[in-house]
């Protein structure tokens, strides 16, 4: 039986027990619980510990009078009270106390999610609903659904996570309340939450009173539709949301907590806590706190005024791609884990950080950056004397270079619509698992194929016009293009063999260091091809032998620019979506013309490289050696 029909199958089986065993209990607030409680779609993890959501809404008497779960005090990270605390025990308040999970919550691995499965096996998943009317807001009922997950694998881990939804009656009364339809439903999202009118498009129903619910992968924040979701605000959580299917829908079973706070706290004890429901840890790291203990247990009506209109989906595709909004999603996760590590060991990341700013600072200072010659190239160039001449020539003629540049937005183009097809595919043909990764492998592979042939087009070109403008010979974009046409057989073959050798080597993981070292030293193959005409395995060769004495400053210039390249877009992408209100698509957009321009700048910088290295070979050949090394030398016909 699959995991996800033994679910149904305990929750079902656990509805009719405690159906039969509460009906005597069963008045205006359960009967409007059970009508309106939600269906809970999770995000589907095919294998143990791999991607998806191993979470469910968990029935909170499972971490109860359990033996792997601890009862610590105030007073310091140690203080152990108590060890399989019982409801009564939290009954008692214990204001700041906290319940400790066995694991690390800093660096979980799979640790919670094999606990959790495990002490919650035959238990079905459940939801607490709390009817509750505000003195400052007569007339109006809120209806809430609190959710508990043991465990908040996301960007702010920590043990525990509480999330809800509530709807809004105007009504005074739960009588009142089952005569009438909701007039809003909201869903709990980090510090904010998300609304709707009760019949909106975007909320969906089933059986026509139960509101469907998407919580996001890891941070459990509940959204309306499966979708990838970026929040730039404490509200929003700052970071993306993935809520995307396939999904396992739950429908939890519902305890009701009654709105009398003495037989609230009489059924359920531990409502009365005042302390967390994880691990005590440093900041945003923490255990969360109880409902009660939240504003919206209270003062709903009042809280509900803060609800959003809308959340941002990031969009999937688009002509020119999702390089922004990716470069957010991945840079937040990245600081996020840099984050976590320097909470878990601060020496050592502030020595590493330390360590590698004195380098980049070291380096920078002692760098030759002038004199700047950006004309008669074929010279002897140091490191910084390459970049700044490559700076000095894309600036001398812009248009020329932007010209070439934007040959890379038709290549975004055909990448994203591929991309978006194989995904599509992906997503419709329902083939998860082991098909659906290598669909979205060969997704990636494609479009790195593809943006690799932009940028050696981009190269080739800019070889040539650089070469024709050295000589005082007009060029135009379309000119240099035109010229790359006669040795565009060789450089075709040239790239198709050099991506397919370092593919092979990269998918064995263990020859990744011998992929790197056959990138730095096929890294000048295009000049190799466009300038000197040499075949496919030749411009390879000669590759090999111009870089040969020089791997680690081809390497560093070559990395160097085409980061400069690559992240400008993405990164300013990223700053706007931070800063400014401006839609997804329109800063996508932004950031691949920001690609094209800066493309160039990538290939200017190679096809100096190569002529330094040229340069360097012609002197190393020479005989007799020359007394005076020449600072320039006669490009090959």
């Amino acid at each position: 039986m699959s995991p996800a029909l033994r679910l149904v199958v305990v929750a079902l089986v656990s509805a009719v027990a405690l159906g039969l065993a509460d009906r005597a209990l069963a008045g205006p607030e359960e009967e409007l619980a059970a009508r309106y409680a939600p269906v809970v779609r999770l995000v589907e993890q095919p294998e143990e510990c791999g991607p998806g959501e191993p979470y469910v809404p968990t029935d909170v008497d499972v971490f109860l009078d359990e033996e792997t779960v601890s009862l610590r005090g105030p007073w310091q990270s140690n203080d152990l009270v108590e060890i399989a605390p019982s409801a009564d025990d939290l009954g008692r308040g214990l204001y700041e106390y906290n319940l400790d999970f066995p694991g690390n919550a800093l660096a979980p691995g799979c640790d919670y999610e094999r606990w959790a499965r495990r002490i919650s096996e035959g238990t079905a998943p459940t939801v607490y609903a709390h009817v509750v009317t505000e003195r400052a807001q007569p007339g109006r009922l809120a209806l809430q659904y609190w959710l508990y997950y043991a465990f908040n694998d996301w960007n702010n881990l920590h043990e525990g996570d509480w999330e809800m939804v509530q709807l809004v009656f105007e009504a005074g009364s739960a009588d009142e309340a089952l005569s009438t339809t909701p007039a809003e439903i909201g869903y709990s999202q980090h510090e904010g939450g998300e609304k709707a009118e009760w019949g909106a498009e975007k909320l969906e129903l089933v059986d026509g009173t139960h509101p469907v619910v998407y919580p996001a992968a890891g941070s459990h924040a509940n959204f309306f539709d499966d979708a990838l979701y970026l929040g730039r605000s404490a509200e929003q959580g700052v970071g993306c949301d993935d809520t995307t299917g396939p999904s396992t829908e739950l429908r939890p079973n519902v305890r009701t907590i009654p709105s009398d706070p003495t037989v609230a706290t009489e059924r359920f004890p531990w409502i009365a806590f005042e302390g967390r429901w994880g691990e005590r840890q440093r900041a945003i790291y923490n255990g969360p706190t109880g409902p009660n203990l939240k504003s919206q247990w209270t003062d709903p009506i009042t809280w509900a005024e803060g609800w959003r209109d809308r959340s941002y989906a990031i969009p999937a595709g688009g002509y020119l791609g999702s390089g922004a909004t990716d470069f957010f999603c991945e840079a937040v996760e990245s600081g996020s884990m840099l984050l976590v590590k320097l909470t878990n060991e601060p020496g050592l990341v502030l020595a590493l950080l330390a360590a590698l700013t004195a380098l980049v600072v070291l380096l920078a200072i002692r760098a030759t950056w002038t004199p700047t010659a950006p004309l008669r190239v074929a010279r002897r160039r140091s490191w910084g004397q390459v970049l700044t001449a490559a700076a000095r020539m894309y600036a001398s003629r812009p248009f020329l270079f932007v010209g070439i540049g934007l040959v890379t937005l038709p290549v975004s183009i055909v990448i994203s619509l591929l991309q978006a097809g194989i995904v599509r595919l992906s997503q419709t043909g329902g083939s998860g698992g082991e098909a659906g990764g290598l669909r979205l492998a060969l997704a990636f592979w494609i479009g790195t194929v593809l943006t690799l042939g932009g940028l050696a087009l981009v190269q080739a070109a800019s070889a040539r016009a650089i070469v024709e403008l050295d000589a005082g010979r007009p060029i135009s974009p379309l000119g240099a293009f035109r010229a790359v046409l006669d040795d565009i057989g060789a450089l075709v073959g040239a790239l198709a063999v050099a991506v397919a050798v370092v593919s092979l080597l990269w998918i064995t993981v263990v020859l990744i260091p011998i992929a790197i070292w056959l990138i730095v030293r096929w890294a000048l193959l295009v000049p190799a091809v466009e300038l000197e005409h040499r075949s496919a395995l030749g411009a390879l060769h000669r590759s090999a032998s111009l870089v040969r004495r020089q791997w680690l400053k081809v390497g560093t210039l070559v990395v160097v620019a085409a980061v400069v390249a690559i992240v400008a877009g993405p990164l300013v992408g990223a700053v706007l979506i931070l800063l400014v209100d401006l839609p997804f698509e329109l800063v996508n957009v932004l950031a691949s013309l920001l690609y094209a321009v800066a493309m160039p700048f990538v290939a200017i910088t190679t096809a100096y490289v190569y002529f330094d290295s040229l340069a360097r070979e012609h002197v190393e050949e020479a005989s007799p050696a020359p007394h005076e090394l020449p600072a320039e030398v006669t490009l090959p016909a």
